[in-house]
């Protein structure tokens, strides 16, 4: 295991770089949505909302505690690895203690959501144990299998989205299924651009990703219509009455288009760590145009 002259072992700024919080801009992203399509349907519920955030927040932190832990632990954290560095490969918190982080934030989240009962009745239990369940089978397994896409749409797209809108609103409505599907496209292009960059050394590891089945060639196409379809599917909201929250999102294609031509031209190496945080920009400005579109 490595060892870092610069960060303590185990120390607070060890545990914020674990928690990597340039990736919290895609936890926020659907429950921003949610909460302003409450709001524009006339309830908004402070309590819930911010519960839902938290809840979220910590949920992410508990998935990248867990990747971290396993992806070391499975050799995939290597000396041939591309992407930004981990905890745990680096030696910046020990094995130990980072079972302690995955134990704590899963029991934190479970005490967040736990009040939220109160509005959306026992269900809130069954989302909050299915949550924390599939973070541990994302890294574990499902990842390994070629079905971490379908695991962003429905826990970055349609769960956070619907969930936090029912919990101020009391219903579901086709609207707010549109909206989450969109948000968990969109945010699926962070997982594609990050096992594109990963795709020989995963390939290598016995880590069967989507881009690992279907191609180089064929993930960049996924990439770029991806976001297409996300646009694509707000262009639902002009038969809502809602045509800001279907022209705004148009806006964020400028990015995506660009971000796209970098992925393409890249191809390989640590360079593709700048579309990654590109991709994280461009989702985070996707939602704050649909949740602006949403509210005027």
């Amino acid at each position: 295991m490595k060892s870092s002259s610069r960060i303590q072992t185990n120390s607070l700024r060890a545990w914020i770089l674990a928690a990597r919080p340039q990736t919290l801009t895609s936890a926020a992203v659907p429950v921003m949505t949610g909460t302003a399509a409450a709001w524009t349907d006339g309830s908004l519920l402070f309590v819930p909302a911010v519960l839902c955030f938290i809840f979220a927040f910590l949920m992410q932190i508990d998935a990248n505690f867990i990747n971290d832990y396993y992806d070391f632990r499975n050799g995939l954290d290597n000396k041939d690895r591309l992407g930004p560095k981990r905890a745990c490969a680096e030696g910046w918190i020990t094995l130990p203690a980072m079972r302690k982080g995955i134990a704590c934030t899963s029991v934190l989240s479970c005490l967040t959501g736990l009040p939220l009962v109160i509005y959306g009745g026992w269900n809130m239990v069954i989302i909050g144990a299915c949550c924390v369940a599939f973070c541990f089978l994302y890294t574990t397994c499902m990842a390994r299998m070629g079905l971490g896409d379908l695991l962003v749409l429905v826990f970055f797209g349609i769960v956070p989205v619907c969930t936090t809108y029912y919990l101020q609103t009391g219903t579901l409505t086709p609207k707010i299924w549109i909206l989450s599907l969109a948000c968990g496209l969109v945010t699926d292009c962070l997982l594609v651009v990050n096992n594109y960059r990963d795709r020989e050394n995963d390939k290598t590891g016995g880590k069967i990703t989507l881009v690992v089945k279907i191609g180089e060639k064929a993930a960049e196409n996924l990439y770029l219509w991806l976001g297409f379809a996300a646009v694509g599917l707000c262009q639902a909201m002009w038969h809502f009455g809602q045509p800001a929250a279907a022209l705004l999102p148009i806006c964020y294609l400028g990015l995506h288009l660009t971000t796209w031509k970098h992925l393409t031209s890249i191809r390989r190496g640590k360079a593709l760590n700048h579309t990654l945080g590109e991709t994280a920009r461009n989702i985070l400005v996707f939602g704050m145009l649909l949740t602006i579109g949403l509210i005027i």
